[in-house]
This record gives C-alpha cells, sequence and structure tokens, in this order.
C-alpha cells in the first residue's frame, strides 16, 4: 500500500507592509474611496459587495463605482462561485471579488515595460501601450480615437495602421485579450482532473490561482485580435477545434456583470513583462558571476527557448542541442566572434554548479537554480551592510550549508572569535535572520547546545516585509516632499527664479534620488517575490 504523501501549502509572500503598500499605490492612483474597497478585498479576501459594503459601510453604489475602477486597472477580478440550493432547489451563483495584489504593484514598473519594448519596438507601439497602461483596457476603437487625436501633420493615423501596431504587439505577448469578467469556479468534485507522473507531487492552488486560471482565454484567443470583414462586421478568428470547456471561456467573454458590450478589450500582459525581466535578471547574475561570454550564450539560449515557456516561475527552459545555441548565438554581434570551441568552454562555465544542465547532448537552463544564487547573494549582502564582516562570514556559511550547526563549530569554520560568535548568532536570530534550536544532552551533568540554521522559506517572507516597508517609506517621503514645495510647483517654470529656482534643483535632485532609490530596491522585490 502506497503511503499517502501530504503536501505543505506554500507560505504566502504577501506581507503586512506589502499591503500597506499596495493601498498606497492605489491611494495615490484613485483616492481614498477606491483605495478604501481594495484593502478591505486584500486584508479579508474574497468578498462579495454585499460584505463589501457591511465591512466599508459605503453605500451600494460607491461599491459598485470602486469595483469598477479596479476592474478597468486590472486590479480586481470577479469570478462566481456556485452554492447548493435547498431541497428541491437548483444551484445558484454567487459573485465574489479578489483584489490582484501583483497587478497593483506592477503599476509602478510601467517605466519598466516601457523600456523593453522600446528596446524592441518603435514610438507608436510605445504610444500604444502607454495608453493601456494609463486607460487599463482598451477597445480597437478607443486605441484608434486615442491614436488619432494625437495625430500629427503629414502623418495620417487609420485603422489598419492601428490594427498593425496591436498585432506586433500581440504578436509578442506584449497584449493580451482580457480575461472573462465573471468566470466560474468549477466544484473541486467536479474540477478536471489533471495527469500526474508517479512520483510528481502537485502543490495545491490558491484561490487566486484558481481564478486567474478560470478567467484567462485559452492560448489561441488569448493573443488573437478581431479582423472586420468586407462588410465593415467585426469577426474573430475563432479556432473550430476547440473543445466544449474552451468554447464556454469564449463564450464567457462576450459577458459582462456591468453589462458591457461585445466588443472585445485588450490590457497589457503582465505575465510576458515579468518573464522579461526574470530573463534579464539571470543573465546580469552570470555576467556578474562569470563572464561576458557565458552571459551570451546564457541569452542566446533565453532568446530561443522564451516561445516555450509556459508559466513566469518556470522551474528550467526547454532542451537545446549544441548546433542550436550555436545558431542562436551568432545572430547577436557580442556572439559572432564566439566559436564552437568557446561555446563549450562557456558551457562548461555554466555547469558548474548547473546553472545550465547538461544531458544526452542537449542543454536545459536551470532556472531555479540562477535564482536561488541570486537571493543568497542578495541576502548575504544585505547581512554584510547591516551586520558586518563576522556577520556576513556566518551567515555565508549556514545559508550554504542548509542545515543546523552548532555554535563553536560555526566558531572554528568561519575564524570569528568564540565570544563573539553567540553575540553576532543571537542579534541575527533576534532579527529573524536565523532559526534557534535547543538541544539538551541527557547525562550525569545536562549539557546544553545551541544549533543555528537558515530557513529560506521564512527569511525570505521576513525580508520581503522589510524591502516593502522601506519603498513604502520611500514614497511617503516622495509625497512629503512635493506636498511641501506644492506652491512652487503650481508656478510656471519662468517664474521660478532665485531663491524660488534653488528651491525647484533641490526637488528636482531629492524626487530623482528617491525615485532611483526606489526602482532599486524594486529590483530586489521582484527577485525574491516574482521570480
Amino acid at each position: 500500500m502506497r503511503n499517502k504523501v501530504v503536501v505543505k501549502p506554500q507560505i504566502s509572500l504577501v506581507t503586512q507592509y506589502g499591503i500597506e503598500y499596495a493601498v498606497h499605490v492605489i491611494t495615490d492612483h484613485f483616492g481614498n474611496l477606491v483605495s478604501k474597497v481594495c484593502e478591505c478585498l486584500l486584508r479579508r479576501g474574497p468578498l462579495t459587495r454585499s460584505n463589501l459594503k457591511r465591512y466599508t459601510e459605503l453605500s451600494d453604489s460607491q461599491i459598485k463605482n470602486c469595483l469598477l475602477v479596479l476592474i478597468q486597472h486590472n486590479c480586481v477580478q470577479a469570478f462566481a462561485v456556485e452554492q447548493t440550493g435547498g431541497f428541491g432547489e437548483a444551484p445558484r451563483f454567487v459573485t465574489q471579488y479578489l483584489a490582484l495584489f501583483n497587478n497593483i504593484v506592477h503599476r509602478m514598473r510601467f517605466s519598466k515595460f516601457m523600456k523593453i519594448v522600446s528596446q524592441e519596438f518603435d514610438g507608436e507601439c510605445l504610444d500604444l501601450l502607454e495608453g493601456l497602461f494609463e486607460h487599463g483596457r482598451l477597445t480597437l476603437k478607443q486605441m484608434f480615437d486615442r491614436a488619432k487625436s494625437a495625430e500629427k501633420e503629414g502623418k495620417p493615423v487609420t485603422l489598419d495602421y492601428v490594427q498593425e501596431i496591436l498585432l506586433k504587439l500581440m504578436t509578442a505577448c506584449y497584449v493580451e485579450r482580457c480575461p472573462a469578467p465573471e468566470p466560474v469556479l468549477a466544484p473541486k468534485d467536479e474540477a478536471p482532473a489533471k495527469k500526474r507522473g508517479p512520483k510528481e507531487i502537485e502543490e495545491p492552488k490558491t484561490i487566486e490561482q484558481e481564478v486567474l486560471e478560470a478567467a484567462v482565454p485559452v492560448e489561441a484567443i488569448r493573443f488573437s485580435m478581431l479582423n472586420p470583414d468586407v462588410d465593415g462586421e467585426k469577426k474573430d478568428i475563432k479556432p473550430s477545434s476547440m473543445t466544449a470547456r474552451e468554447k464556454r471561456k469564449y463564450d464567457a467573454l462576450e459577458s459582462d456583470e456591468f453589462g458591457a458590450t461585445a466588443t472585445v478589450v485588450y490590457r497589457a500582459n503582465f505575465e510576458e513583462f515579468v518573464r522579461c525581466l526574470r530573463h534579464k535578471a539571470c543573465v546580469d547574475y552570470v555576467r556578474s558571476r562569470l563572464d561576458d561570454g557565458a552571459a551570451t550564450v546564457l541569452s542566446a539560449m533565453l532568446d530561443a527557448t522564451r516561445n516555450e515557456e509556459t508559466e513566469v516561475k518556470a522551474k528550467r527552459s526547454a532542451s537545446l542541442s549544441l548546433s542550436s545555441i550555436y545558431e542562436e548565438v551568432i545572430k547577436t554581434e557580442a556572439g559572432r566572434n564566439m566559436t564552437l570551441e568557446h561555446l563549450r568552454a562557456s558551457l562548461a562555465e555554466l555547469g558548474t554548479p548547473p546553472l545550465v544542465k547538461a544531458s544526452d547532448d542537449s542543454y536545459n537552463i536551470e532556472f531555479e537554480k540562477i535564482i536561488e544564487l541570486a537571493q543568497i547573494e542578495e541576502m548575504e549582502s544585505i547581512v554584510l551592510k547591516r551586520y558586518g564582516q563576522d556577520a556576513y562570514r556566518i551567515f555565508r556559511l549556514l545559508s550554504r550549508e542548509g542545515r543546523l550547526m552548532e555554535t563553536e563549530k560555526i566558531a572554528d569554520v568561519t575564524f570569528v572569535e568564540k565570544k563573539e560568535t553567540p553575540k553576532i548568532l543571537y542579534k541575527l536570530w533576534k532579527d529573524d535572520y536565523l532559526h534557534m534550536e535547543k538541544l539538551v544532552l541527557a547525562a550525569a551533568r545536562q549539557t546544553q547546545f545551541m544549533l543555528w540554521k537558515v530557513k529560506k522559506e521564512n527569511l525570505w517572507k521576513h525580508i520581503l516585509d522589510e524591502m516593502f516597508h522601506a519603498t513604502l517609506n520611500l514614497r511617503q517621503r516622495l509625497a512629503y516632499e512635493l506636498d511641501q514645495e506644492k506652491e512652487l510647483l503650481k508656478l510656471p517654470a519662468d517664474k521660478r527664479t532665485g531663491a524660488l529656482n534653488n528651491r525647484n534643483i533641490r526637488l528636482n535632485k531629492i524626487r530623482k534620488i528617491l525615485q532611483s532609490s526606489q526602482m532599486k530596491l524594486d529590483d530586489s522585490i521582484m527577485l525574491f517575490y516574482d521570480f
């Protein structure tokens, strides 16, 4: 008889300061009323409109309008849950609303996302994407009207031209069709079972994962667009081979609780942008750890396997042969100087530790390993800056060993003075950087040993909370500085002379420093939370 395998639920990485940060973003962008509804959903989880009304003490119309704003900007997703009726009654569906923490935080990354697109496409694509970031969701007609309003003399804007731009962004997966407005979650006993291998263990999904999976259109529809036919009517590119379940998803796209029309609506695909930033982080880590040659090879492999990735947090890439890698490498300017011998040497470098794993003449990128090593180095850097060289050596030893170690053994290995080692360990433990266990040996005289270990999951959540706290402080400081100089900012630029000009220069310096610090801190947040 096979033993039952119990899967521990994943630790949620949405921390208290993370929620406060998300609420601050919504308050800054949409005001106190909308943020009150959003905060209620973030703290309490999915709620019905009646429960939102009860907890927020807002009117029904206020709740509805706030939800409309949050849904329009992809910060909330509605979904329906089937509830069994009483005796002789049909089951009924109850609509609930779920706050999307990730999408809220992504609002502060629009400049990063724009930079990614600017490296691939022209200014017209950037203008269309900027409209999606500004308005959340747009129809093709709204995109056309927006482009028409910014039309330059001698460069007329046509519907075909806007469609062409949209098609470019959808082909690159930077823009997608909006999800179903109100997907229905299948009851647990009726949910389609997934095939699993004999050793594969499926982790339990969160309610957010279930809702988003139910809402997202099937791949063939998600990145398709409407085509005008000869009569001027719009028809969809709808594959004839869709399953019954996929057709239900497709039909759900044409309905809306709030009475929207059947016009297809588009939005930015945050998943693709996060995937691009994850790839960039992997390449940057390899370049800093090894050399430019290894980074060039890894970048080429990422380009070759990008379309094969089915999720943002993929553990490894698709397999590539040596010839396929070389073919991709020589497409780049940096890779044209590389020979096959140079490529093999770079792959050997990447194989220790296995950042790229070789198996039967094929190679896979080990994303999970690269990200893990990058996270450990970031943590070690934080400990070094905050606690000094001795604490850094102790933390580095424990994080790499991954097991419980006794105080004296730690002092011997790290060459830290034995009197100082317990003090450092206690300080790191007190600040939640280490896990401690006491071991008592029963003998004639009881002996007590202190054992220490780095528990990465708990530590990562603690560090994330500190990072969200720090970035919240940066945003609040910037808001304070701008509020102090609000009268100055109202003045035209030509009126800011003398002492006013000096104040303006000071404000611009402070703004630049705070915004730059926030962007760097956000890179670390993405490393621990998104990647």
